[in-house]
């Protein structure tokens, strides 16, 4: 059984020996910036919402309860104090050296840009990035904390929505077109912080025919025993040790 120790030594060593890494991360890349994982049920949803997370940002709850749909969006999905943390400064230093080709993230928090990454493909939008429904108009993410209730475009009057992807929504085809080819072209593919369970993000795994496969995630994933390496840790010590 190898140690974490002999595990971290081995990540190093496929590490050096490839030049076009892709990233693939989940939540777990944010948990440790401080941003909660909304799939983490806590008290606070009980007692404030009469609806599971999942429920409230789906497509169908925002054109139906839009001012519930942001009263729960300002209160759980934006933290705009969170710094990057260790995993995400390390990416942007592999990016510069030109070992990283690309981030493929699950996450809206604009953290790996914040970073310093470039080559960033969000699966699942954005929250710095907003959009009047009806004129496109764009607005920053303190234009929506700062609005009461429903954000109105002050141009036309129509709804501002979030450039995030809802339940029931789909995915935007030229970010999952390029993550794709960034995972096909891709040597080595570190996944980190998912539990590869939601489709069709989790899907772009089967991808990948590079020479290694690593997970890092805390809990084992469906997807364990396909990989060359895996690290049960926190994302950020594992990359601070790389």
């Amino acid at each position: 059984m190898e140690t974490y120790e002999e595990k971290i030594a081995r990540l190093r060593e496929m590490i050096a020996a490839s030049n076009n890494m892709v990233f693939f991360g989940g939540a777990g890349v944010s948990t440790e910036s401080g941003i909660p994982d909304f799939r983490s049920v806590d008290g606070l949803y009980h007692q404030q919402y009469d609806y599971p997370p999942e429920t409230i940002l789906s497509h169908t709850f925002y054109r139906r309860n839009t001012e519930e749909f942001y009263r729960f969006y300002k209160n759980k999905m934006l933290f705009l104090d969170a710094e990057p943390n260790a995993a995400h400064k390390k990416l942007a230093e592999w990016e510069k050296e030109g070992k990283l080709k690309a981030v493929i993230t699950q996450n809206i928090d604009g953290l790996h840009q914040a970073a310093g990454n470039e080559k960033v493909w969000e699966l699942h939008g954005s929250v710095l990035r907003n959009y009047c429904e009806d004129c496109k108009a764009f607005y920053d993410v303190n234009y929506i904390k700062g609005a009461e209730g429903v954000p109105i475009c002050a141009k036309c009057g129509g709804t501002v929505k979030p450039d995030v992807v809802l339940y029931e929504e789909g995915l935007d085809d030229t970010t999952l077109k390029e993550s794709v080819k960034a995972i096909r072209n891709a040597d080595l593919l570190i996944i980190g912080g998912t539990s590869l369970a939601v489709y069709p993000a989790a899907g772009l795994i089967d991808y990948f025919s590079g020479k290694y496969l690593v997970l890092i995630n805390k809990a084992p994933t469906p997807r364990d025993n396909m990989a060359d390496l895996v690290i049960q840790g926190s994302i950020g010590e594992v990359f601070s040790a790389v």
